[in-house]
């Protein structure tokens, strides 16, 4: 983990580079740390198993472009704060959070990642943990309101409404 946040912060750190490249490096960067189908899974939970398979094929780079547009923005505003990698605790066998705090000026952010290990040996996030809140749940929480009152479809026209930045 800890190379991989320091590619990150070697981009984001990077003032001769413009905001779209520095953009198009954190996608290749997010594809190598994060994997999108197993978070994917993780926020839908049961309903993973709801989607078609074309449904699952549209549902990935959806989520993960509405993942770009609500936290680029966030993560484009990085202004060198430090990045203290603190332990490894593991959650069960092949899964581990890898807790780190971010420090401000003015305070300290907690900012943990849960990984697990690939069967080639890799790790990859299928979750992260900001002050106490996961992504994945409070991700799952959101399709979960939407599934329980419509189809999969509209979830779809949910995300792709928000990828066109429109309000659903």
């Amino acid at each position: 983990m800890r190379t991989e946040v320091n590619k990150v912060l070697e981009v984001l750190r990077n003032k001769s580079l413009k905001e779209e490249a520095k953009r198009e490096k954190l996608r290749v960067l997010y594809a190598e740390m994060f994997d999108q189908e197993e978070l994917s899974k993780w926020c839908l939970g049961r309903n993973w198993n709801k989607l078609s398979e074309t449904q699952r094929n549209e549902f990935l780079p959806l989520f993960q472009q509405v993942l770009e547009k609500t936290y680029g923005d966030r993560i484009l505003a990085y202004s060198d704060e430090k990045i203290l990698f603190e332990r490894e605790v593991p959650i069960s066998k092949g899964r581990v959070e890898v807790q780190t705090r971010v420090v401000m000026k003015s305070k300290e952010v907690p900012f943990n990642y849960r990984v697990f290990q690939e069967k080639n040996g890799n790790w990859k996030v299928y979750d992260v943990v900001v002050e106490n809140v996961s992504l994945v749940m409070n991700y799952r929480s959101q399709f979960n309101e939407i599934l329980a009152k419509n189809d999969a479809e509209e979830l779809l026209n949910i995300l792709r409404k928000k990828v066109k930045g429109q309000k659903s």
